[in-house]
Protein backbone atom coordinates (compact mmCIF):
# COMPACT_ATOMS: atom_id res chain seq x y z
CA UNK A 1 0.00 0.00 0.00
CA UNK A 2 1.52 3.58 -1.15
CA UNK A 3 1.60 5.83 1.41
CA UNK A 4 0.48 9.43 0.18
CA UNK A 5 3.59 12.19 0.94
CA UNK A 6 2.16 14.65 3.41
CA UNK A 7 2.80 18.30 1.94
CA UNK A 8 5.59 20.16 3.85
CA UNK A 9 6.19 24.06 4.67
CA UNK A 10 9.46 23.85 3.03
CA UNK A 11 8.98 25.51 -0.54
CA UNK A 12 7.44 28.15 1.55
CA UNK A 13 10.45 28.96 4.14
CA UNK A 14 12.56 28.55 1.10
CA UNK A 15 11.40 31.37 -0.50
CA UNK A 16 10.90 33.23 2.47
CA UNK A 17 14.45 32.71 3.50
CA UNK A 18 15.86 33.33 -0.22
CA UNK A 19 17.19 36.91 1.15
CA UNK A 20 19.74 34.95 3.48
CA UNK A 21 21.30 33.22 0.30
CA UNK A 22 21.60 36.53 -1.54
CA UNK A 23 22.98 38.07 1.76
CA UNK A 24 25.11 35.41 2.12
CA UNK A 25 26.57 35.24 -1.35
CA UNK A 26 27.25 38.65 -1.34
CA UNK A 27 29.50 38.86 2.24
CA UNK A 28 31.41 35.85 1.09
CA UNK A 29 32.23 37.49 -1.97
CA UNK A 30 32.97 40.78 -0.34
CA UNK A 31 35.41 38.88 2.52
CA UNK A 32 36.98 36.75 -0.33
CA UNK A 33 36.04 34.00 1.44
CA UNK A 34 36.18 31.29 -1.73
CA UNK A 35 39.26 32.39 -3.22
CA UNK A 36 40.81 32.35 0.61
CA UNK A 37 39.39 28.31 0.36
CA UNK A 38 40.87 28.05 -2.80
CA UNK A 39 44.42 29.01 -2.16
CA UNK A 40 44.21 26.74 0.66
CA UNK A 41 42.66 28.09 3.76
CA UNK A 42 40.21 25.40 4.62
CA UNK A 43 39.87 25.45 8.66
CA UNK A 44 38.11 28.49 10.20
CA UNK A 45 41.01 29.91 12.03
CA UNK A 46 42.89 30.07 8.52
CA UNK A 47 40.26 31.84 6.90
CA UNK A 48 39.35 34.10 9.51
CA UNK A 49 42.89 35.50 9.57
CA UNK A 50 42.99 35.58 5.73
CA UNK A 51 39.91 37.75 5.40
CA UNK A 52 39.86 39.52 8.38
CA UNK A 53 37.11 38.58 9.96
CA UNK A 54 35.94 36.84 13.26
CA UNK A 55 35.87 33.12 14.02
CA UNK A 56 32.58 32.93 14.70
CA UNK A 57 31.49 34.79 11.67
CA UNK A 58 33.31 32.82 8.93
CA UNK A 59 32.16 29.62 10.74
CA UNK A 60 28.51 30.07 10.70
CA UNK A 61 28.80 31.36 7.17
CA UNK A 62 30.81 28.54 5.72
CA UNK A 63 28.66 26.29 7.07
CA UNK A 64 25.62 28.08 5.31
CA UNK A 65 27.71 28.15 2.30
CA UNK A 66 28.04 24.67 2.51
CA UNK A 67 24.24 24.36 3.37
CA UNK A 68 23.65 26.07 -0.11
CA UNK A 69 25.41 23.58 -1.84
CA UNK A 70 28.69 26.55 -2.82
CA UNK A 71 30.91 24.54 -0.52
CA UNK A 72 31.82 21.29 0.65
CA UNK A 73 33.02 20.20 4.72
CA UNK A 74 35.41 17.25 5.72
CA UNK A 75 35.69 16.99 9.82
CA UNK A 76 36.54 20.84 9.97
CA UNK A 77 38.27 21.37 6.28
CA UNK A 78 35.99 23.82 4.07
CA UNK A 79 36.47 22.96 -0.01
CA UNK A 80 34.87 24.91 -3.24
CA UNK A 81 32.24 23.09 -5.00
CA UNK A 82 33.40 22.61 -8.17
CA UNK A 83 31.05 25.30 -10.16
CA UNK A 84 32.24 27.97 -7.24
CA UNK A 85 35.90 26.99 -8.29
CA UNK A 86 35.20 28.13 -11.96
CA UNK A 87 32.79 30.84 -11.37
CA UNK A 88 33.09 32.49 -7.41
CA UNK A 89 37.51 32.72 -7.37
CA UNK A 90 39.20 35.24 -8.27
CA UNK A 91 42.21 33.10 -9.54
CA UNK A 92 39.81 31.79 -12.09
CA UNK A 93 39.06 33.73 -15.38
CA UNK A 94 35.45 32.99 -15.47
CA UNK A 95 34.97 34.88 -11.56
CA UNK A 96 31.11 36.40 -11.57
CA UNK A 97 31.81 37.80 -8.21
CA UNK A 98 31.59 41.45 -9.86
CA UNK A 99 28.83 41.18 -11.20
CA UNK A 100 26.77 41.15 -7.76
CA UNK A 101 28.14 45.03 -8.16
CA UNK A 102 25.10 44.79 -10.07
CA UNK A 103 22.89 41.96 -9.78
CA UNK A 104 23.05 42.75 -5.95
CA UNK A 105 22.88 46.03 -5.76
CA UNK A 106 20.33 48.48 -3.80
CA UNK A 107 19.73 50.05 -7.35
CA UNK A 108 17.72 46.64 -8.90
CA UNK A 109 16.86 44.91 -5.13
CA UNK A 110 14.70 48.06 -3.79
CA UNK A 111 11.85 47.50 -6.90
CA UNK A 112 11.40 44.09 -5.23
CA UNK A 113 10.07 45.99 -1.72
CA UNK A 114 6.69 47.06 -3.08
CA UNK A 115 6.08 44.62 -5.73
CA UNK A 116 2.81 44.12 -4.57
CA UNK A 117 2.10 47.45 -5.39
CA UNK A 118 3.80 47.07 -8.63
CA UNK A 119 1.58 44.25 -9.31
CA UNK A 120 -1.83 46.34 -8.50
CA UNK A 121 -0.24 48.79 -11.31
CA UNK A 122 0.49 46.49 -13.96
CA UNK A 123 3.67 48.90 -14.26
CA UNK A 124 6.34 50.49 -11.88
CA UNK A 125 6.14 53.84 -10.61
CA UNK A 126 8.43 56.05 -12.09
CA UNK A 127 10.78 56.79 -9.47
CA UNK A 128 12.12 52.90 -9.80
CA UNK A 129 11.41 53.24 -13.36
CA UNK A 130 15.50 51.58 -14.45
CA UNK A 131 14.84 52.71 -18.81
CA UNK A 132 13.16 56.33 -17.52
CA UNK A 133 14.58 58.03 -20.58
CA UNK A 134 17.91 59.68 -19.02
CA UNK A 135 21.30 58.54 -18.12
CA UNK A 136 21.15 56.66 -14.64
CA UNK A 137 24.31 55.79 -12.69
CA UNK A 138 23.05 52.09 -12.45
CA UNK A 139 23.80 51.34 -16.14
CA UNK A 140 27.35 52.96 -15.75
CA UNK A 141 27.15 50.59 -12.65
CA UNK A 142 26.25 47.95 -14.78
CA UNK A 143 28.87 48.20 -17.38
CA UNK A 144 31.58 47.82 -15.49
CA UNK A 145 30.19 45.23 -13.28
CA UNK A 146 29.32 42.81 -16.47
CA UNK A 147 31.93 42.46 -18.85
CA UNK A 148 32.57 38.70 -17.36
CA UNK A 149 29.40 37.66 -17.07
CA UNK A 150 28.53 38.64 -20.93
CA UNK A 151 31.77 37.33 -22.54
CA UNK A 152 31.19 33.90 -23.08
CA UNK A 153 27.83 35.60 -24.97
CA UNK A 154 29.91 37.70 -26.57
CA UNK A 155 32.64 35.03 -27.80
CA UNK A 156 29.24 32.78 -28.67
CA UNK A 157 28.16 35.60 -30.94
CA UNK A 158 31.09 36.05 -32.85
CA UNK A 159 31.21 32.34 -33.46
CA UNK A 160 27.65 32.58 -34.97
CA UNK A 161 28.50 35.54 -37.27
CA UNK A 162 31.77 33.49 -38.34
CA UNK A 163 33.34 37.32 -38.22
CA UNK A 164 36.85 35.95 -38.25
CA UNK A 165 36.58 35.39 -41.63
CA UNK A 166 33.98 37.82 -42.75
CA UNK A 167 36.10 40.28 -44.07
CA UNK A 168 35.26 44.43 -43.86
CA UNK A 169 32.16 44.82 -40.95
CA UNK A 170 30.69 47.83 -39.84
CA UNK A 171 28.90 46.82 -37.03
CA UNK A 172 25.97 49.23 -34.81
CA UNK A 173 26.33 48.19 -31.12
CA UNK A 174 23.02 49.53 -29.64
CA UNK A 175 22.64 49.75 -26.40
CA UNK A 176 27.22 48.73 -25.87
CA UNK A 177 26.85 49.11 -22.47
CA UNK A 178 30.54 48.01 -21.40
CA UNK A 179 30.83 47.51 -25.48
CA UNK A 180 32.34 44.05 -25.01
CA UNK A 181 29.70 42.73 -27.60
CA UNK A 182 31.06 45.41 -30.44
CA UNK A 183 34.92 45.29 -29.32
CA UNK A 184 34.97 41.09 -29.18
CA UNK A 185 33.74 41.22 -33.36
CA UNK A 186 36.56 44.07 -33.79
CA UNK A 187 39.33 41.47 -31.93
CA UNK A 188 38.70 38.68 -34.09
CA UNK A 189 38.28 40.68 -37.10
CA UNK A 190 40.36 43.31 -37.94
CA UNK A 191 38.59 44.55 -40.71
CA UNK A 192 36.12 44.89 -38.67
CA UNK A 193 34.84 48.60 -37.08
CA UNK A 194 31.98 49.12 -34.27
CA UNK A 195 30.01 52.23 -33.52
CA UNK A 196 28.86 52.25 -29.95
CA UNK A 197 25.60 53.69 -28.98
CA UNK A 198 24.73 54.16 -25.35
CA UNK A 199 24.43 57.06 -22.58
CA UNK A 200 27.78 59.33 -22.70
CA UNK A 201 29.04 58.14 -18.63
CA UNK A 202 28.28 54.24 -20.29
CA UNK A 203 30.44 54.94 -23.67
CA UNK A 204 33.25 56.22 -21.00
CA UNK A 205 33.48 52.63 -20.25
CA UNK A 206 32.91 51.06 -23.36
CA UNK A 207 35.69 53.10 -25.15
CA UNK A 208 38.32 52.49 -21.85
CA UNK A 209 37.48 48.29 -22.56
CA UNK A 210 38.13 49.44 -27.01
CA UNK A 211 41.48 51.31 -25.33
CA UNK A 212 42.34 48.22 -23.54
CA UNK A 213 41.65 45.37 -25.77
CA UNK A 214 43.56 46.81 -28.75
CA UNK A 215 40.32 48.20 -30.94
CA UNK A 216 39.75 51.53 -29.99
CA UNK A 217 41.10 52.76 -33.74
CA UNK A 218 38.27 50.82 -34.96
CA UNK A 219 35.56 52.00 -32.35
CA UNK A 220 33.54 55.09 -32.53
CA UNK A 221 30.74 56.60 -30.31
CA UNK A 222 27.72 58.07 -30.72
CA UNK A 223 25.89 59.24 -27.58
CA UNK A 224 22.74 59.17 -26.29
CA UNK A 225 19.32 57.54 -26.37
CA UNK A 226 18.88 55.30 -29.17
CA UNK A 227 15.44 56.14 -30.08
CA UNK A 228 16.45 59.24 -30.55
CA UNK A 229 19.81 59.69 -32.14
CA UNK A 230 20.96 59.59 -35.81
CA UNK A 231 22.38 56.01 -36.73
CA UNK A 232 23.79 56.17 -40.33
CA UNK A 233 23.21 53.50 -42.52
CA UNK A 234 25.37 50.84 -44.51
CA UNK A 235 25.65 48.43 -41.60
CA UNK A 236 26.30 44.98 -41.45
CA UNK A 237 25.60 44.19 -37.91
CA UNK A 238 23.59 45.34 -35.43
CA UNK A 239 23.75 44.24 -31.97
CA UNK A 240 20.21 44.42 -29.86
CA UNK A 241 21.85 42.68 -27.04
CA UNK A 242 19.76 42.99 -23.15
CA UNK A 243 17.70 45.70 -24.86
CA UNK A 244 14.47 44.97 -26.27
CA UNK A 245 13.14 43.10 -22.53
CA UNK A 246 12.98 46.80 -21.00
CA UNK A 247 10.19 47.20 -23.84
CA UNK A 248 7.00 46.76 -24.94
CA UNK A 249 6.36 45.10 -28.35
CA UNK A 250 5.27 47.84 -29.71
CA UNK A 251 8.20 50.08 -29.09
CA UNK A 252 10.72 47.26 -29.79
CA UNK A 253 9.19 46.99 -33.30
CA UNK A 254 9.59 50.87 -33.79
CA UNK A 255 13.23 50.10 -32.43
CA UNK A 256 13.77 47.81 -35.01
CA UNK A 257 12.52 48.94 -37.67
CA UNK A 258 15.31 51.69 -37.25
CA UNK A 259 17.49 49.41 -37.33
CA UNK A 260 16.58 47.88 -40.19
CA UNK A 261 16.81 51.21 -42.12
CA UNK A 262 20.03 51.30 -41.06
CA UNK A 263 21.31 48.09 -42.19
CA UNK A 264 22.78 46.97 -45.63
CA UNK A 265 20.41 44.56 -47.75
CA UNK A 266 21.14 41.27 -46.23
CA UNK A 267 22.75 42.68 -42.89
CA UNK A 268 21.83 41.38 -39.73
CA UNK A 269 20.12 42.17 -36.77
CA UNK A 270 21.86 40.11 -33.68
CA UNK A 271 19.51 39.86 -30.81
CA UNK A 272 20.45 38.71 -27.28
CA UNK A 273 17.55 38.20 -24.59
CA UNK A 274 16.49 35.78 -21.91
CA UNK A 275 13.88 33.64 -24.52
CA UNK A 276 11.02 31.78 -22.61
CA UNK A 277 9.30 28.76 -24.33
CA UNK A 278 5.57 29.67 -25.50
CA UNK A 279 4.23 28.22 -22.15
CA UNK A 280 6.24 31.23 -20.65
CA UNK A 281 7.50 28.97 -17.21
CA UNK A 282 10.56 27.14 -18.82
CA UNK A 283 12.76 26.92 -18.55
CA UNK A 284 13.25 28.30 -15.19
CA UNK A 285 15.63 31.36 -15.62
CA UNK A 286 14.52 32.61 -19.06
CA UNK A 287 10.86 32.43 -17.64
CA UNK A 288 11.36 33.77 -14.63
CA UNK A 289 13.22 37.22 -16.11
CA UNK A 290 9.88 38.49 -16.55
CA UNK A 291 9.67 39.26 -13.06
CA UNK A 292 12.71 41.59 -13.57
CA UNK A 293 11.07 43.44 -15.75
CA UNK A 294 7.70 43.58 -13.72
CA UNK A 295 9.62 45.20 -11.00
CA UNK A 296 11.91 48.03 -12.89
CA UNK A 297 10.22 49.00 -15.99
CA UNK A 298 6.94 50.26 -17.03
CA UNK A 299 6.20 47.55 -19.73
CA UNK A 300 9.61 45.59 -20.49
CA UNK A 301 8.81 41.75 -20.91
CA UNK A 302 10.57 38.24 -21.26
CA UNK A 303 10.10 37.67 -25.07
CA UNK A 304 9.37 33.87 -26.97
CA UNK A 305 11.14 33.32 -29.89
CA UNK A 306 7.47 33.66 -31.59
CA UNK A 307 7.30 37.11 -30.41
CA UNK A 308 10.44 38.15 -31.32
CA UNK A 309 10.04 37.05 -35.13
CA UNK A 310 6.23 38.80 -34.99
CA UNK A 311 8.50 41.73 -34.15
CA UNK A 312 11.35 41.61 -36.79
CA UNK A 313 8.75 40.85 -39.81
CA UNK A 314 6.46 43.48 -38.46
CA UNK A 315 10.02 46.14 -39.11
CA UNK A 316 10.29 45.07 -42.27
CA UNK A 317 13.33 42.10 -41.36
CA UNK A 318 12.84 38.88 -43.87
CA UNK A 319 10.16 36.02 -42.41
CA UNK A 320 11.79 33.89 -40.08
CA UNK A 321 14.38 34.59 -37.42
CA UNK A 322 17.10 31.93 -36.72
CA UNK A 323 17.80 30.91 -32.82
CA UNK A 324 21.09 30.24 -31.95
CA UNK A 325 21.52 28.45 -28.33
CA UNK A 326 24.04 29.43 -26.15
CA UNK A 327 26.20 27.61 -23.02
CA UNK A 328 24.27 30.43 -20.93
CA UNK A 329 20.75 31.07 -20.05
CA UNK A 330 20.15 33.34 -23.15
CA UNK A 331 19.47 32.87 -26.92
CA UNK A 332 20.96 34.16 -29.91
CA UNK A 333 18.19 35.27 -32.27
CA UNK A 334 19.13 36.43 -36.04
CA UNK A 335 17.10 38.29 -38.06
CA UNK A 336 18.08 39.16 -41.72
CA UNK A 337 17.11 42.44 -43.43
Amino acid sequence: MQTATMPTPERFFDMAFSYERTAALRAAVDLDVFTAIGDGANRVPAIAERCHASERGVRILCDYLTICGLLTKQDDRYALAPDTAVFLTKRSPAYLGGTLAFLASRELMQNFDNLGETIRRGSVAPAANVVAGQEQELWVNFARAMVAMMMPAALGIADILQIASAGPVRTLDIAAGHGMFGITLAQQNPRAEVVAVDWPGVLAVATENAQKMGVAARHRTIPGDAFAVEFGDGYDIALLTNFLHHYDPATCTTLLRKVAKALKPGGRAVILEFVPNDDRVSPPMAAGFSLMMLAGTPSGDAYTLRELQGMTEDAGFRAGVIAHSLPTPQTVVVATR
